[in-house]
């Protein structure tokens, strides 16, 4: 019993070293592997997105929020409302006044029929009391009296004419009340810009937002990236469109393909998240690294965000990447 016991004692500790010396192993050949040529560059870094705020465009009451965080949505989908009684009944005025509108213009389109026939007879009044003037069958007083109403049947005319043209103008501006009350009310319909993720639900149903609140924040995962920091003497070798790869620490054993999309045009402190204080204390320029759009799309259900990783770029002349930096992914 007392040999047993000896023995369980010193195996534990023999299995826990044998664990230890795997696992440095392990990580020995890893680090072994990816010992970096001069021809690649490489800094750390997260996955990161490209952000889109949905927001209001007027102020008003939620009505419904449609999505909740994490859920993958489609380009224009509805993703909120907001309440539209008080603009459906402007809109149901606005409907109203350009009926009447309408109806006005037709009156002052009869009337001005009305003075044109009035005008004509005018006209050929004028010419019988001219010729009778002339002949002396009626008086200076009878033709003078043709004369004036011609001049008043030409007034007439001319207001009726005026008439029209102020119900037309009245005719557009109800229409465009109508369109932009119509406008108001689809843009109370909030739609997704992109497909993509719901990261961040930032207002609830009942909610009163003023113009320009937000509702909830999606990320476009078609347009992944990760942004590192290179030192000038590497900076100055990269170009936009170079090849790059992306290894993550979630799952090191897949090399990401990737190009360079980005390099900042003057230096910059790195962040304190990004390098070592050492590191931090030189400037770099910073440089984004975007992931394959197709391979995205692909693969988009499983894309995520805020996933901390490496990032390598191939830098002239060198022609190929070393075998432990080529693609390598997932069936």
């Amino acid at each position: 019993m007392r040999f047993q016991q000896r023995l369980g004692q010193l195996v534990v500790p023999v299995l826990l070293v044998a664990a230890v010396a795997a696992v440095a192993w392990h990580v020995y050949q890893r680090d072994d592997g990816l010992k970096l040529p001069p021809s690649v560059a490489s800094g750390n870094g997260r996955i990161e997105a490209t952000e889109y705020d949905i927001a209001t465009i007027y102020a008003g009451r939620l009505q419904q929020v449609l999505a909740e965080e994490g859920q993958m949505v489609d380009k224009d989908q509805v993703l909120a409302r907001i309440d539209t009684e008080s603009l459906d009944a402007e809109l149901r005025e606005a409907n109203a006044g350009l009926r009447e509108a309408r109806d006005t213009r037709e009156y002052a389109q009869a009337i001005v029929s009305v003075r044109e026939s009035e005008l004509r007879y005018a006209q050929r009044e004028v010419e019988r009391s001219r010729k009778l003037a002339k002949s002396g069958h009626i008086s200076q007083e009878q033709l003078d009296q043709s004369n004036t109403n011609l001049e008043t049947a030409t007034a007439a005319l001319k207001a009726a004419r005026i008439q029209v043209t102020q119900a037309e103008s009245g005719i557009e501006a109800a229409e465009a009340r109508i369109s932009r009350l119509q406008t108001q009310i689809d843009e109370s319909r909030l739609t997704a810009p992109i497909r993509g993720r719901v990261l961040y639900k930032l207002a609830q149903t009942g909610e009163v937002l003023g113009a320009g609140g937000k509702v909830m924040t999606m990320l476009d995962l078609s347009d992944v990236y990760m942004t590192i920091f290179l030192p000038t003497e590497q900076a100055g070798k990269v170009h936009i469109g170079g090849e790059a790869r992306i290894i993550l620490d979630a799952v090191p054993q897949y090399v990401i393909p990737a190009k360079v999309s980005f390099v900042a045009p003057r230096t910059q402190f790195t962040p304190k998240a990004v390098e070592t204080r050492t590191e931090r204390e030189k400037l770099m320029f910073r440089v984004k690294v975007h992931i394959d759009p197709q391979l995205l799309k692909d693969h988009i259900e499983a894309v995520k965000t805020g996933v901390p990783g490496e990032a390598y770029i191939l830098l002239p002349p060198a022609q190929e990447w070393p075998d432990a930096l080529k693609v390598n992914l997932p069936g």
